[in-house]
This record gives structure tokens, C-alpha cells and sequence, in this order.
């Protein structure tokens, strides 16, 4: 076999969001590239016609592009963008009104439009600041460029059509001059940072403030006209920074969206959701405070809105369906019965009158239709158990369905299917391929593959996905293992297209990742076995695992190496204390090890008092799920990784456990990438990552030193 070269990675491409225009023959995607020469990560918007008929069309390059969203007429395409300047004064925006309709604008190559690119326009609106996100529209049948349609101050977060394409609502911040005189000191004078709000900051989103944010309507069709803010349409809550307002607007003229606005709002997860006019009158809750709503989607002719919500005081609780009618305080779930959570990013899609979403579901996410009468489907069993499903969307006049699988060998790209074939139990005849965004490297790089394996542990069967080399028999023995461990815990393992792990596997190792009790796709009681108990049930599935891998010959005992990030690392600093003999090696990264020290530093002190109480209160819940207080068992090497500002799982307790192991003479090294939240974003550190774990797997190898001695 030859070696996944590491570089390779800035050959990677992967699709982001999609949407499927409102007659289902187009399809716009996001994906995100890696530029080299820049070292960065580019995510760009392509358009796809959904009959497969021709490659992809790139629509923009070098701008953050997100949220694609098609206008009624399925001629305009909506997305955001922090772009340097106004694309309307580079290449000449045309008039739709005074324009005769055209074709070609998603086959002609825009010279024009690249030539502009290099010239010297200043900067838009904040003179040497960078560029705040924006909205920007193509206007596809007439060609050219996107034009931009918001100039906010604060920026973009959202947005979502009037049903007559006629305007935007927008969701943006919108400070007051003490605010705004606030920010600039702190932004452009390195002044100090000054709060009381408990919420005090956010992972990803940096040191919260008092703005408010609110939603605008955009009239498109008088740009000079200032964006009309609804009063009564404002945010609120601990997360709203990253989870937004989710703006919708509704057939009958009302826009829903989400807020906190309880007393503490910084001490809840609750979302309510809300109904506004677009002039800003008749605003009412819509729900009673009690759930954290999300994707609200208006049922199509009539008054009905469905959400995805889950119980902020009971954390193994599912993400269930819902429908919301007249009564505030009595929403109805749809999918109570089915006792499985929606996946993470399900959204909600009406057809007909039902709802397609997606769920985890026995370790795989997969497609069910949700009747109004609770009745639940599941269906396009074409997608198998072999590919993980990570992302879908359906035209507005429910002809076409577009999804995004996940397959270890060929990547991960879009697949088109008419609707009406998702109950078909083989692949139909309509199920179609429309991207091949990493051909040239799975061409040249033979990808792992993967199968499914099952042990017992306490009662359970378990499963999980072992990923080799395709020129590796698994079961011919003795192989090294890489036990990488999945985060959340509230989440799952499936079969995914994975850059990584082709990385170890085309070096001669497995790759375990096994889904431990504490995760999701099994039920409610599956979830809740981890629940205020952390370092239990985990720790004896994992084990367990190796050790049904190693009895059937497949592993050798001595050569296997730990890995986990968030809360797989965390399960990793319990499996190095209660398992000494497991790993050879271990590389945890971005977790935490002393949850009462952690208590207050990150940003998820909502989420710690919901399972352990208050370390105040309860502090023996804390200590028992904090694996630094038997540090003093350590035995095993360890690599510990964190990003500098990670207020997730805060630097600092990488730092402790990695002095933990040096002060009882354990191998480790600790690694901190500076500005990184919870996740590795440049290319290079991505890189650098992985060069730093392999290598720690080949320094504690005992079979690399053996070759080395002779």
C-alpha cells in the first residue's frame, strides 16, 4: 500500500449546504477548498442542474460563501458572503427591469468578472476593516455578477425571501452609539472587555456584549431605502450568537424566528419561537418556554409551522418534531413515539403535507416522512447502511429531492432523486450522481474501506465502523489500531468519506470508532446510561471493543493507540487512568479533565448544571466524572492538543492533564494552536495536526522500534 501523502489535503474539497431551486432542475451547494498558496480555507457557491446533464458551474471563488437560499421565481440565488468589495460597482450591475431576460450565466466564462477582481475600488463601507457578511444575489437568467443587497454595520447572520421575492428579512445587530463606541475599543483599541451577562462568551463567536440583534425587512426593489427594523422582533438567549434567529417567512405574510426572552435568558438553552408582520405589528409567542426550538418551517397553504425542539432539563431527551398551532402551551410532537432524535441539522421539509427529516437511527442518519397525525416512515433504503447521509433538501413543488452522502471510498457528493421514488426499496431508476468533488484524489489515493462491527458490553450489543487499507485483510491478524472516539457524547459513528482516517489507514493501521453507550441513534435510555456519570459506561464499551477486536485476532494487543476530540478526548483522559493497559499511545485533544475547574471558564455551564447540579452544590457529581483526580494512574504516552481559544473545552485543561503526566514521569508533550476555537480550521494546522499524531503513534510503536534495534 502506498501512503495518503499529508499534503494531499489541500486537494480535499467538501460540500457544505445545499438547496434545490423551487422546480427542482437546479441545485446550488457550498464547498470548501483549500488554498495553498494562501493557506486557507475557501468555501465557494456552485449551481448543478439536478438532471446530471452537466458538471457543476463555480459561482463565486475566494469569498466565504453560506447559506444559498433560491428566490420564489428560481431565477435569483440569495447566499452571504464577507466580500472586499461591491461586485455591482466591479462589472455592472444590470437592471432586471430594463434587461431582457437571458441564458448562459451558468455556462460563459465571466472574464470580465475575474479582471475586475484585480482592480483598485476601495474597500466597502469600513474603510481598512474586513468585511462583514453580507447578502448578495445572482440573478441568474439575466448573468453577471452577485449584487449586493445589505450593508450592515454589524453584518449579516440570516436571512429568508418574502414569498414574492419582492424583499429579504434580514437578521442582524443592531447597537446603540454607546454599543457601537463600546466595540470600537475593544475592537480597534484592544480595550477591555466589560459584561454582565452571564453567557459571557461563546465558543466560535468570542466575549459576548449587550447588542441587540433584530430583523429588517430589505425592500429589493427601492435599494436606496433603508432596511425597516421590526421592534418586536428581537433575539435573545445564551447561544443566540451561534444559533441565530432562524428568520422564516411564511405564505400568509408572517415571519417566524426564534428568542429567549424569559427572565435569565443567559441561564437557559430555551428558544421560543415567534410570529411577526412584516411591518412589525401583531407580534406573539408561539410557544411556552419550556423548549429549545429551531428550523421552523411553515406549512405550505396554511397557518401550522413544524420545528425541530428538544427539553433543555433533561439532556438524553431526543430533538423531536414538532407542530405548532393556536395554543401556546401545547405544541405537538410528531415524533414522540419513534424514540429517536432528529439529526443534527435534520431540518424540517414539507411535501404534500408531510414532513421529510432526518434522524439517527441505529447508528446511521437516515430519511423518515412524518404524517400531521404522527404516523412515521422511513424511507429511501437505497441509501443503504454503508453511507452516512449528511445532508438533503427538497424543491418547493416536491419533485426533487437532493442529498448529500458520505462514502469511504468515493467521497462525499450530491445525489439527486425524484421525490416520489424515496419509498422504492432498491436504487431507483431517478437516483442520480451530480458531483465527483474529490475524483482526482480518490483516483489517485486508494481510500479505506469500511465495515460494521458488533461486541457485547454490559447487557448491550454495540456496534461500530472499522476502516482498513482495501489491500488490508482486517482479519488476517495482528494489525495496529487507532481507537478514535467519537465526541458529544450525544452523537454516533457511521461510515463517512474521511481524509484522516485514509491518512492512518494507508500507514497499515485500523481505525475503530465505536459507538458507546451515551450516544445517540439507540433511544432515550441508550443516551441517558452516560448521563451525570461521565468515565462509566464509555470506558467499559470502548474497552470492551478492543478487546472483542484483539480476542478475534484481528489487533495486536501491544499496538493499539487512543485518539478522541471534545468529548473523545475527554473519554480518552478517563480510559488512560481506569485502563492503564489499553493504549500504547493516546493523543486527546480539545478536552476537559476537571469539570469543576472547568465550571464558568467555557461556555457550557448551562449544559454542566442540567447533568451534574452546581459543583457548589453537588460537588462529589463533579469530581466523579473528572478523570484528572486519578491522574496518578496515568502510564500511557500522551500527545495533548488544544486551540488557544477553545471555549468549549479551554486550553487550561489540556494544560493540566498534560502536567499531570509529567510530574509522574510520563512521556507527553502538549501542543496549543494559537486562535483555534473547538475545531482546527487552517489547512496548514490541519496538516500539522496529523503530522504530530502519527508521529506520536510511530515514536511508542513497539514494532517501529524493533525494526529500528535490528
Amino acid at each position: 500500500m502506498s501512503e495518503l501523502p499529508l499534503d494531499a489535503y489541500y486537494d480535499l474539497t467538501q460540500i457544505g449546504e445545499v438547496a434545490v431551486s423551487p422546480t427542482g432542475d437546479r441545485v446550488a451547494f457550498t464547498a470548501t477548498e483549500y488554498d495553498q498558496a494562501a493557506d486557507e480555507a475557501v468555501s465557494s457557491l456552485f449551481v448543478a442542474p439536478t438532471d446530471g446533464s452537466r458538471e457543476p458551474h463555480r459561482l463565486t471563488s475566494a469569498s466565504g460563501a453560506s447559506a444559498p437560499t433560491w428566490g420564489p421565481d428560481g431565477d435569483r440565488l440569495a447566499f452571504v458572503a464577507a466580500r472586499d468589495r461591491d461586485a455591482e460597482r466591479r462589472v455592472g450591475w444590470r437592471d432586471r427591469d430594463e434587461e431582457d431576460d437571458g441564458e448562459g450565466a451558468e455556462t460563459e466564462d465571466d472574464e470580465e468578472g475575474d479582471e475586475a477582481e484585480e482592480d483598485e475600488d476601495e474597500p466597502l463601507g469600513n474603510g481598512d476593516e474586513e468585511p462583514k457578511p453580507q447578502v448578495w444575489i445572482f440573478d441568474l437568467a439575466l448573468g453577471g455578477d452577485a449584487r449586493q443587497v445589505t450593508e450592515r454595520d454589524e453584518g449579516v447572520a440570516g436571512f429568508d425571501w418574502s414569498p414574492e421575492g419582492d424583499r429579504l428579512v434580514i437578521e442582524s445587530r443592531d447597537p446603540t452609539d454607546e454599543e457601537s463606541e463600546y466595540l470600537d475599543q475593544v475592537r480597534e483599541e484592544g480595550g477591555p472587555i466589560e459584561t454582565t451577562r452571564l453567557q459571557h462568551k461563546v465558543n466560535g463567536a468570542g466575549w459576548t456584549d449587550e447588542v441587540t440583534r433584530y430583523l429588517f425587512v430589505v425592500d429589493l426593489d427601492d435599494p436606496e431605502s433603508d432596511p425597516r427594523r421590526l421592534d418586536d422582533a428581537y433575539g435573545g438567549g445564551a447561544f443566540e450568537d451561534i444559533a441565530g434567529m432562524d428568520p422564516t417567512w411564511g405564505e400568509r405574510g408572517r415571519i417566524a424566528f426564534t428568542s429567549c426572552r424569559l427572565d435569565r435568558p443567559d441561564d437557559t438553552t430555551v428558544r421560543d419561537l415567534y410570529a411577526v408582520s412584516p411591518d412589525g405589528g401583531d407580534a406573539e409567542r408561539l410557544t411556552g418556554g419550556d423548549l429549545s426550538h429551531g428550523a421552523p418551517a411553515w406549512r405550505p397553504g396554511g397557518d401550522g409551522i413544524a420545528t425541530v425542539a428538544s427539553d433543555p432539563d433533561d439532556p438524553p431527551a431526543p430533538a423531536e418534531v414538532y407542530l405548532i398551532g393556536a395554543d401556546p402551551d401545547d405544541p405537538v410532537s410528531l415524533t414522540a413515539d419513534l424514540d429517536r432524535t432528529v439529526a443534527r441539522g435534520g431540518g424540517i421539509e414539507w411535501v404534500d403535507g408531510a414532513i421529510y427529516t432526518r434522524i439517527a437511527d441505529e447508528s446511521r442518519t437516515r430519511l423518515v416522512r412524518v404524517e400531521t397525525d404522527g404516523t412515521v416512515e422511513r424511507v429511501f433504503e437505497a441509501q443503504g447502511r454503508d453511507r452516512a447521509m449528511a445532508g438533503f433538501d427538497v424543491a418547493d413543488d416536491g419533485s426533487t429531492a437532493v442529498t448529500v452522502l458520505s462514502e469511504p471510498e468515493s467521497g462525499t457528493d450530491l445525489y439527486a432523486v425524484d421525490v416520489d421514488d424515496l419509498d422504492e426499496e432498491s436504487e431507483p431508476d431517478s437516483f442520480r450522481r451530480l458531483t465527483r468533488v474529490n475524483e482526482s484524489l480518490v483516483d489517485e489515493f486508494a481510500m479505506p474501506e469500511a465495515r460494521r462491527v458488533e461486541w457485547e458490553s454490559d447487557g448491550w450489543t454495540l456496534d461500530g465502523v472499522l476502516y482498513h487499507d482495501p489491500e488490508m485483510d482486517p482479519e488476517a491478524g495482528d494489525h495496529p489500531l487507532v481507537v478514535a472516539i467519537h465526541g458529544g457524547p450525544m452523537s454516533y459513528d457511521e461510515p463517512v468519506f474521511s481524509f484522516g482516517h485514509a491518512a492512518l489507514t494507508s500507514r497499515g493501521y485500523l481505525v475503530f470508532r465505536p459507538n458507546y453507550r451515551g450516544g445517540t441513534s439507540r433511544g432515550r435510555e441508550f443516551t441517558a446510561e452516560l448521563t451525570g456519570e461521565w468515565g462509566t459506561a464509555e470506558v467499559d464499551d470502548i474497552a470492551a471493543g478492543v478487546e472483542a477486536l484483539a480476542d478475534r485476532g484481528w489487533v495486536d494487543p501491544d499496538r493499539v493507540f487512543g485518539h478522541g476530540f471534545s468529548y473523545g478526548g475527554i473519554a480518552q483522559g478517563f480510559l488512560v487512568t481506569q485502563e492503564p493497559d489499553l493504549f500504547t499511545a493516546a493523543a486527546p485533544e480539545h478536552g476537559i479533565y476537571d469539570i469543576r475547574s472547568a465550571f464558568g471558564t467555557d461556555d457550557t455551564h448551562i449544559w454542566m448544571e442540567a447533568e451534574f447540579g452546581l459543583p457548589w452544590e453537588n460537588p462529589e457529581a463533579f469530581d466523579a466524572s473528572s478523570a484528572i483526580l486519578d491522574a496518578g494512574d496515568i502510564e500511557t504516552p500522551l500527545l495533548v492538543m488544544a486551540g488557544g481559544e477553545d471555549w468549549r473545552c479551554p486550553p487550561s485543561q489540556s494544560e493540566q492533564l498534560y502536567v499531570a503526566a509529567r510530574k509522574q514521569g510520563v512521556d507527553a508533550e502538549l501542543v496549543v494552536y494559537p486562535d483555534e476555537h473547538h475545531n482546527i480550521g487552517d489547512p496548514d494546522r490541519a496538516i500539522h495536526r496529523l503530522e504530530k499524531i502519527l508521529g506520536w503513534y510511530e515514536t511508542h510503536d513497539p514494532a517501529v522500534e524493533d525494526a529500528d534495534g535490528e
